[in-house]
């Protein structure tokens, strides 16, 4: 299996895990209660539930290939917003606190790589 590919499958697992099992399945209801703390509602597991509806949706997407580069950059957007708010409305629920940005730098930047800078070449015969 080749590198792009396995990268793939890797980016689509954070998402996948991240949208079924923490937000669907509510496994890990710290995400529920930074949704709570950030949107102020009292519909945070309905708004949940779409969040992870959503990032199930983009596993799907990444593992299809089309229009990578538009994913990669909706990815980018979507974790750092998300990161960002976290990080100033909801640091006490983090993971790792304040340090839930690097591992998001360091997501973004493997999505930045894998999308933009390992440039897949088309099979071609030689011969």
């Amino acid at each position: 299996m080749k590198l792009h590919k396995i990268i793939s499958i890797i980016i689509a697992l954070v998402w996948l895990i991240n949208g079924l099992v923490c937000k669907l399945l509510n496994l890990v209801p710290r995400h529920e209660q930074i949704v709570a703390r950030i949107l102020d509602t009292g519909h945070a597991r309905l708004i949940t539930v779409l969040i992870g509806i959503a990032e199930i949706g983009m596993a799907v997407w990444i593992l299809t290939g089309y229009k990578p580069k538009w994913n990669a950059w909706l990815q980018i957007t979507v974790v750092m917003t998300m990161n960002i708010l976290e990080t100033l409305m909801a640091p006490d629920l983090l993971l790792w606190g304040r340090w839930n940005m690097l591992f998001a730098l360091f997501f973004v930047s493997l999505v930045y790589f894998h999308a933009f800078m390992m440039v897949q070449k088309p099979n071609t015969q030689h011969g």
